[in-house]
């Protein structure tokens, strides 16, 4: 094996607790030992302990002359835990190698400038490329301030959401359903429109065996603090977070009555037309940690956030079957060719076949 094949396995294993660490990326960290790997580590959940110390604590004294593939470069300011750069160094690790340069104005190359300077061997950039979007909401939040969206869209073959507004329609079956909520799981945020509410009174968990506990913060944008109070996400709101985000004039009773089921409620500015400005609310939850938001909910939600210019990825899932003229469109009535074709993003991969139904996906130009 190589330096690619054991940062591949480096990749897995933080792919274990992604979504699960916070503001904290989640990082994967292997140690080879004389061709063996004697520790595979993530990030813990909630941030800490970090990848390196974790692996350090499985490798032992085999830590000693051997190689760590880290995903992204170890810390070297002292935050909750001293830096992790001086616990390699400490650990004997000869040879560090990187996947990429952590972003964040604390590290940002000095992580790297202290194992050199240590003594220890720095190989920099390896599977950059995929580590970048395996870490794209952390790096997205250090970069833009911003979450990264992935948008997804369950269509029929003629682009429909539904027969007509208000009806709940199957569309995908259960394939399709359960790759959902494993996405849900990975994401730090689901958010939705509260037509969406509304129209579907959705849980917005991930109900995959055993993982209910890694249901993300659940978001729902919501000028006028319309979602009602006998709504599941409002009783469920201590269970999981619920984060309603709306304007600086909604109905302070309403707010109130909301925020004494559990529901937080958070101020955003408003856009010209009296509505919750998209850009902003990924600022606020950048603010809050949140690096990967899975948009899932309504037609006019999708809308928003492509003609803003806040979708960063799409996975467009489309079933064998139509739905007819009087459906409704995907994205209230802009072309999904305004993704599939626009110039603005790009097909990743080949389609996927999932269940009965095809995968496709695509992500922004940069």
């Amino acid at each position: 094996m190589n330096d690619e094949d054991y940062m591949r396995r480096a990749i897995a294993a933080g792919r274990r607790t992604r979504g699960a660490t916070a503001e904290n990326p989640a990082v994967g960290c292997v140690i080879v030992k004389d061709g063996a790997i004697v520790a595979a580590a993530a990030t813990g959940e909630g941030g800490r302990p970090h990848a390196e110390n974790l692996a350090l604590e499985m490798a032992g004294s085999a830590a000693r002359g051997a190689t760590a593939y880290v995903t992204l470069e170890p810390c070297s300011h002292h935050g909750r835990t001293p830096p992790c750069a001086d616990a390699l160094v400490a650990a004997g690790v000869a040879r560090v190698v990187t996947g990429l340069e952590d972003p964040d104005p604390r590290v940002s190359g000095q992580g790297h400038a202290r194992l050199r300077e240590a003594g220890v061997e720095v190989a920099e950039g390896v599977l950059a490329d995929l580590i970048r979007h395996e870490l794209r909401g952390y790096l997205m939040r250090n970069s833009s301030n911003r979450a990264y969206v992935t948008l997804k869209l369950a269509v029929s073959t003629d682009g429909k959401i539904a027969q007509k507004p208000g009806q709940p329609t199957p569309i995908t079956g259960p394939e399709v359903k359960a790759r959902v909520h494993l996405l849900r799981a990975r994401a730090d945020a689901i958010m939705v429109g509260v037509s969406t509410v509304l129209a579907d009174d959705p849980d917005l968990t991930c109900r995959l065996p055993g993982m209910f506990d890694r249901s993300p913060v659940r978001v729902v944008s919501d000028s006028k603090l319309s979602i009602p109070l006998a709504s599941k996400l409002v009783h469920t709101a201590r269970d999981v977070p619920v984060w309603i985000m709306t304007l600086e004039a909604a109905d302070p009773a309403r707010k109130t009555a909301l925020e004494a089921e559990g529901v937080e409620v958070i101020a955003c500015n408003a856009t010209p037309d009296g509505k919750v400005d998209l850009h902003d609310i990924l600022r606020k939850l950048a603010s809050r940690g949140i690096g990967q938001v899975f948009a899932e909910g309504g037609a006019h939600m999708a809308r928003a956030l492509v003609e803003a210019d806040l979708v960063d990825e799409v996975l467009l899932f489309t079933a064998p079957a139509k739905i007819g003229p009087q459906g409704l469109d995907a994205m209230a009535g802009l072309p999904l060719d305004a993704v599939r074709a626009s110039q603005l993003y790009r097909a990743a991969g080949e389609n996927e076949k999932v269940g009965a139904d095809w995968l496709a996906r695509y992500v922004r130009v940069r």
